[in-house]
This record gives C-alpha cells, sequence and structure tokens, in this order.
C-alpha cells in the first residue's frame, strides 16, 4: 500500500534527533516517501507551460495549495489554472482517489 496521503493528511513530522522512538523514525520515513511520490507524480501531470508559474516546493501539500492560490490569482491565466486544478483532482495517480 503506498499511502499517497500521509503527505497531505498530516504535517510534516519535526526532524529527527539521537533520541527518536523507532516509531517517529518510521513514520518521518514514511512521510517522507509519501511527500516524494506525490510530488513527483504531480509535478508529471502538470503542462509544461504551466510548471514555470507554480513556486519551488518541496512539500506535497505546500504544492497543492500554491496551485490552488494559482488558481484563484487575478494575474492568472484562469483557463490554464483551472485545467490544472482539474488535472490534479482528477488523475488516475491523484491523492484523491489513492486511499490504502
Amino acid at each position: 500500500v503506498l499511502d499517497f496521503d500521509l503527505a497531505f493528511s498530516t504535517d510534516k513530522p519535526a526532524a529527527l534527533t539521537e533520541t527518536s522512538s523507532s516509531d517517529q523514525m518510521s513514520f518521518h520515513k514514511a512521510w517522507e516517501r509519501s511527500n516524494r511520490l506525490s510530488l513527483m507524480f504531480m509535478r508529471m501531470i502538470v503542462a509544461n507551460n504551466i510548471k514555470s508559474t507554480i513556486p519551488v516546493t518541496d512539500n506535497a501539500k505546500e504544492f497543492m495549495k500554491l496551485v490552488e492560490n494559482l488558481s484563484q490569482s487575478e494575474s492568472t491565466d484562469k483557463s490554464r489554472a483551472g485545467t490544472l486544478m482539474g488535472t490534479l483532482m482528477s488523475h488516475p495517480v491523484s491523492v484523491n482517489n489513492i486511499y490504502h
């Protein structure tokens, strides 16, 4: 099971320390994987002409918020931003369609 939704359903965990428990380490590893794969899939389905307008982030949840804000911006081509949101929300690898 891929747990793509972990990066969206929980905030980024605190940095690991020498005193971190094995549960904390496991959760951190799972969250990082979920975040990395979610970002990779979302970036793959975003049209090249729109990618350049989305600020760079390493957080999948933040990426979705940036896309949402971009789609509501007055300076953005509404049709492109709307298409992007529609694509992200309906694509087969979208986090909304992948649950364990």
